[in-house]
């Protein structure tokens, strides 16, 4: 059987989700691919045994308080079970329904199996993600989706009326749940998922797009800005999310840097989405 290496984390006294939320930003370079809320704290779910020890590491050294304990987690469905009763989202004309596989296909339904991909619609950076892209006309456009975990947001795009879309993720089980979505939704002829770390690697595969849809962390937008503005098409937009009020600062000043405008913001418990507007030659 399959085992996942995870980090049981625990505190004297159990943290708020802000605190945990945060501190899982911290910790993205170490690749966190998933997360189960527990009565005494969170366990996190990594690649790697390796990513995992790192990941001890930096926690402890951010937040002395909490306990890290290094497990492997058989598989046994257990994103399945732990998701089983979530319920539909709806944001604007689109719904994310991670209950039964779709008997035909529906443009305004998206079918997301939970798994060790995130992206069930069920968190706040998703929902801000899928409301600013229909805050733009996507129609006949190409778009790429960074990150792109589950691959709700590059079907999405495709169901606004995208003529095509790229996932890319660095992430081997998100690319696989990716994959899995793709074909549940019968967008297999207009979703392209590609193995890429913006960290190590050169060249976005398909670059420039219309629109670049990158639901990262405040740290990861802030250091990958220039790329990610690179990928974007002249007259192009950006949305981004995945980071909160604190971070936003930094987040507007360095997409301004690289040319983008701010066009329109959003904030849902304590998370920002924003839509960026490419405009003339970079600085």
């Amino acid at each position: 059987m399959r085992t996942y290496p995870a980090l049981e984390l625990t505190w004297p006294t159990r943290p708020d989700n802000a605190h945990l939320e945060r501190l899982l930003a911290e910790i993205d370079i170490d690749g966190p691919t998933a997360l189960e809320e527990r009565d005494a704290g969170a366990r996190v779910f990594f690649p790697s045994a390796d990513l995992r020890r790192r990941a001890a590491s930096r926690i402890i050294a951010l937040d002395p308080s909490a306990t890290c304990t290094p497990i492997d987690v058989p598989d046994e469905n257990w994103a399945e079970r732990s998701q089983a009763d979530l319920a539909p989202v709806t944001v604007g004309r689109l719904t994310v329904d991670p209950g039964a596989p779709p008997r035909g296909k529906n443009p305004e339904v998206i079918f997301i199996r939970p798994s060790m991909g995130f992206g069930t619609g069920h968190h706040a950076s998703t929902r801000l993600c899928l409301a600013l892209m229909q805050r733009t006309s996507l129609r006949g456009r190409r778009v790429l989706d960074v990150g792109t975990g589950s691959g709700v947001l590059a079907i999405a795009a495709c169901r606004l009326g995208a003529a095509g879309a790229v996932g890319i993720d660095h992430d081997q089980d998100a690319l696989v749940a990716a994959r899995e979505s793709v074909d549940a939704n019968g967008e297999t002829e207009t979703v392209a998922l590609f193995s890429f770390d913006l960290a190590t690697t050169a060249a976005i595969p398909g670059a420039p797009f219309d629109v670049v849809v990158a639901n990262l962390t405040g740290g990861l937008l802030v250091r990958e800005a220039a790329r990610l503005a690179d990928a974007t098409a002249r007259g192009g937009q950006v949305i981004a999310s995945g980071f909160m009020t604190d971070e936003e600062d930094a987040v507007f000043s360095v997409f301004e840097r690289f040319g983008l405008t701010r066009a329109h913001r959003l904030e849902e418990e304590g998370w920002v989405g924003v839509l960026f507007a490419r405009h003339g030659a970079m600085g």
